[in-house]
């Protein structure tokens, strides 16, 4: 029961159950439920290569967004009547703001772009043109619609933009039963709806579908071992949950080790690395990280890169020490972090240290102190996506060895 739960927990679990729309750029290409009549899959002539789409994604997850830009632009370029290219522009600037990047700018941004890409779908499909790519990426862009109305607070809309969602995974899971990578999407909703409960989950029966969180699981792995687009992101979802919801710490360190290999350039998976050995108990394997991280910033292109590092690398420390009641070798760190921020090229490590600035004074009991923190990430013009949790801990606040202290 929720009672009985971590309330930042709660708050990861309602979060995550959108999360799911995230993952959509990682399935092949199936039909949605936009309408539900027995249409048969059409097939086309791909004027871009396959092999392109790949590596734009893959540049995605590795930070490289003016590259990934680029390639998809010639997608537009040569296909301007579809949605594929304007739907892959649209998540370049969704990365960007996953990176840290919520300026009021790049949130416009994304929003003509996914908006354009929702309307090129439709009209598509409305004139009778539309194929099973012209319907996933309808239901893509809708579910990452969702998804920032749901980082808005606007529940009721998030849950309508998830009905035609969950409709277009319904619709392509009955197409394509034997394709691997559209397991991420339905695991990954049978995981979260079947942790969630109270009124949520009571509003998620007739608007969705009961979940299985053991189901969810193993679709998830699926998609992650046997999936071919949808391979990374499937183990991007579930090395959180087995890091924040289920405390599986070893099969965390697994993905976390697997994706930062893969995506050398993204420092988010090795910090998760890091934070997992921490979760084991497993010291000297954490420091070896933290030196890991360090050395990678030694090695960077430029100044920015360096010092983006040497940042993560300390924000690191910063959580051994809240982990280990050390609240005030955290705060000593976590200020040396605001003091030499850079909001420009990496506000992420402005918001978030800020975040663990106010769980320190949380965890050693001066809520007073704790909660000018989260009021002051709330108030920020880039909050670096971390004001929906900065709401949150105003309500509940962390407890002793919460998962999410390691965030």
């Amino acid at each position: 029961m929720v009672k009985n739960w971590c309330p930042l927990k709660k708050y990861f679990l309602i979060a995550g159950f959108f999360l799911f729309f995230t993952l959509v750029i990682q399935m092949v290409l199936g039909q949605t439920a936009w309408c539900l009549e027995q249409k048969q899959p059409t097939t086309f002539q791909q004027p871009w290569s396959k092999k392109n789409i790949l590596t734009g994604i893959h540049l995605l997850y590795d930070r490289r967004f003016e590259k990934a830009e680029k390639i998809f632009e010639q997608v537009i370029l040569q296909s301007p009547e579809r949605p594929i290219g304007y739907f892959y522009l649209a998540m370049v600037t969704w990365s960007r703001m996953a990176s840290g990047f919520w300026s009021h700018e790049t949130v416009e941004v994304y929003l003509k772009r996914v908006d354009h890409t929702i309307k090129v779908a439709k009209q598509r499909i409305e004139e009778g043109k539309g194929d099973s790519s012209d319907y996933f990426y309808l239901g893509g862009a809708l579910g990452f619609k969702g998804r920032f109305e749901l980082s808005q607070g606007n529940w009721l809309s998030a849950f309508f933009f998830a009905r035609e969602a969950i409709d277009a995974l319904k619709i392509c899971h009955e197409m394509s039963p034997d394709n691997k990578d559209v397991l991420l999407g339905i695991g990954s909703f049978d995981y979260y709806t079947a942790r969630l409960s109270g009124a949520l989950k009571f509003l998620s029966y007739p608007l969705l579908h009961k979940g299985n969180k053991q189901e969810g699981l193993r679709k998830l792995n699926i998609a992650a071992s046997q999936g071919t687009d949808s391979a990374t992101e499937a183990k991007s979802m579930l090395l959180h949950i087995y890091l924040f919801l289920e405390e599986n710490f070893s099969k965390s360190l697994t993905f976390a080790k697997d994706l930062a290999t893969k995506y050398d350039k993204n420092p988010r998976y090795k910090v998760l690395e890091g934070v997992s050995y921490l979760r084991l108990g497993m010291e000297p394997e954490f420091r070896n990280v933290v030196y890991d991280i360090r050395q990678r910033g030694l090695r960077g292109a430029s100044t920015t890169t360096t010092a983006m590092w040497e940042r993560r690398a300390l924000y690191m420390e910063s959580i051994h020490d809240l982990f280990q009641d050390s609240y005030a070798a955290a705060r000593a760190k976590l200020a040396f972090l605001l003091k030499h921020a850079d909001p420009k090229n990496d506000p992420y490590m402005v918001a978030w240290p800020m975040i663990k600035m106010g769980m320190s004074y949380d965890l050693e009991g001066n809520r007073k102190r704790a909660t000018e923190y989260y009021r002051i990430v709330i108030d920020m013009k880039n909050g670096s996506g971390a004001q929906f949790l900065a709401k949150r801990l105003l309500k509940y606040p962390p407890k002793k060895k919460d998962p999410f202290i390691g965030y």
